[in-house]
């Protein structure tokens, strides 16, 4: 049995979207002092602290589709670089309640500005983030993640990627 090119392709074409994606969003928030990962999972810590919510280590990495040890090797960094403070979670004292610090609001919000025009830049081909190619490409990717229409976290009112206040 012979497989389409198509079968090979997908896999290949969804690695380099998301290598470029992932070196675009590294050169772009590299001025505020951050990497991809740092930006992704500060964006995360942002979104939900929105909320009112002062996650543990566990929870950020399973909203932010991370594995734990490498959110605590995050974390680590950025506490260090002031951005994030660790602490005792009040429920489990076994577990670490993560805060982002007013300096980490202040570089992710500025972050948040960067990699959101960079968005658009990067899905202006398609129509931009609003465009209709857009919403089907973000339907499509959702069903490939196996979440659906919409992910848990944004049926629960905290959007992983928030906008970044006026």
């Amino acid at each position: 049995m012979t497989r389409s090119s198509d079968d090979v392709l997908t896999g290949y074409l969804l690695w380099r979207v998301t290598t470029k994606w992932r070196a675009a969003v590294d050169r772009a928030v590299a001025p505020v002092g951050l990497t991809h990962a740092q930006y992704s999972l500060l964006a995360s810590l942002y979104g939900l602290s929105l909320k009112g919510a002062q996650p543990s280590q566990r929870e950020l990495a399973d909203f932010a589709g991370l594995e734990a040890i490498y959110v605590s090797k995050l974390v680590r960094a950025l506490e260090k670089a002031g951005l994030v403070g660790r602490g005792v979670h009040p429920a489990d004292p076994r577990a670490v309640q993560l805060t982002l610090t007013e300096q980490g609001a202040e570089v992710v919000r500025q972050a948040m500005e960067i990699v959101h025009t960079l968005h658009d830049d990067l899905t202006a081909p398609i129509g931009g983030t609003a465009g209709t190619e857009n919403r089907e490409l973000v339907r499509t990717l959702r069903a490939l993640l196996g979440r659906g229409p919409r992910p848990d976290h944004t049926k629960a009112g905290v959007n992983p990627c928030p906008q970044p206040p006026p």
